[in-house]
């Protein structure tokens, strides 16, 4: 049981929406499987979902394996309707966003339900009941637990499966979170990008002027010296993203903990490091999409005592040929300078190399002007627009 449903047992809120609606905690090993387990009877037979795996989900509630706990702090609430759990949600409370926000916010997230107002209210209303009692006046999401894992809620471009890393659910989803009292805090941004249409001609010319001018040298991370290029990328993600409306600085250890997850699907050629006079001053990470290969495992690796997901999940991961530029970051002081530009189009150049047909650039800020209109120059294409609510409670 996790340190997170120790706190404020008494904040149960069965709180029934209806009354053949209650919203418990999770309390037993039961219930947390169940928890687990909901996403993938409401999401079966959609061909765009793809199922994590189980694995992977019992490791990220896990206050001993998620670091994000050393912190963080979070209650799981199920939803049933005669037994049956038809709904489930996070109250969240992250400290490290009030600290650097100078804010006083409650956060929720993992928020699923079937297509009835009664659910979503039940499990908005427990989740606002713990969030108020912790002190806070609002609520937002959602966040899985924060902006640094899967957020915000899927409401245009439901056409495609979503990539590596970023979230999915049914349509009706906005009309719960409206219904309910949300309100939007902020739209994030995804783009395509096909490696197959050539570059426009400025935005090379201006990338190698970049490139000269600057005396910029760009390269590709070495595998074989893992933990110190992790150090340097550290270095810059956490500078370079303090200004933007939704970032947290992530722990030394949940940052080594990413990276060590992500390190097994890791493509070098495609996370790179631009330095100046021989100090790394930005870099970018586009990952092969894996959302692919997942999807073929269906959520588990072994089945009936054998490795068949595992199999499956290998076997597809061959025929990746989609990625998502994930992040890209420039440290103060070299901004607004054309590196932006070097590193995509050094990124797209690799792709085609690699065989790669495109992929994603996601999240961007549907503020971030300056952000948006270099991926549009690049030839990028918005396809989907996610949204982060907020309440008061």
């Amino acid at each position: 049981m996790p340190a997170s449903v120790k706190k404020l047992r008494a904040v149960e809120s069965s709180a029934p929406a209806a009354s053949d609606v209650t919203v418990t905690p999770v309390q037993s090993a039961a219930d947390r499987e169940a928890f687990i387990r909901f996403p993938y009877t409401l999401y079966a037979g959609d061909p765009n979902w793809v199922p994590p795996l189980e694995m992977e989900r019992k490791d990220f509630l896990d206050p001993k394996k998620n670091p994000w706990f050393e912190f963080g702090n979070a209650e799981l609430f199920l939803a049933r309707r005669n037994g049956q759990v038809v709904g489930r949600i996070a109250a969240v409370d992250d400290p490290h966003w009030n600290d650097f926000y100078k804010t006083r916010s409650g956060f929720f997230g993992m928020f699923e339900s079937i297509d009835d107002p009664a659910v979503a209210k039940g499990l908005f209303d427990a989740a606002a009941a713990w969030v108020k009692a912790q002190g806070f006046p609002e609520m937002m999401g959602p966040f899985n637990f924060s902006t640094n894992y899967e957020c915000a809620v899927l409401v245009e471009g439901f056409e495609a499966p979503p990539a590596i890393m970023m979230t999915y659910n049914p349509r009706y989803y906005d009309a719960l979170y409206t219904g309910a009292g949300f309100t939007k805090a902020k739209d994030l941004w995804a783009y395509d990008l096909s490696s197959s249409v050539p570059p426009p001609e400025k935005v090379v010319r201006i990338a190698e002027k970049v490139r000269q001018r600057e005396g910029i040298v760009v390269r590709h991370i070495r595998m074989d010296d893992f933990a110190n290029e992790v150090k340097r990328v550290k270095d810059i993600y956490n500078a370079a993203w303090e200004d933007n409306w939704g970032f947290v600085p992530m722990t030394e250890h949940e940052f080594d903990h990413m990276a060590k997850e992500m390190k097994p699907i890791i493509r070098p050629e495609l996370v790179l490091l631009a330095e100046v006079k021989g100090e790394p001053v930005a870099f970018s990470m586009t990952l092969p999409d894996a959302n692919y290969a997942l999807k073929a495992a269906g959520g588990r690796l072994t089945k009936y005592g054998l490795p068949i997901g595992l199999i499956k999940l290998l076997l597809a991961s061959k025929r990746i040929r989609r990625l998502r530029l994930i992040t890209l970051g420039i440290k103060e002081g070299f901004r607004k300078r054309g590196i932006d530009a070097v590193l995509y189009l050094d990124t797209i150049t690799t792709a085609k190399k690699l065989g790669y047909s495109g992929g994603e650039i996601s999240w961007t800020l549907e503020d971030n002007h300056l952000v948006n209109r270099a991926i549009e120059m690049m030839g990028g294409k918005r396809t989907k627009t996610y949204r982060i609510y907020r309440r008061a409670v």
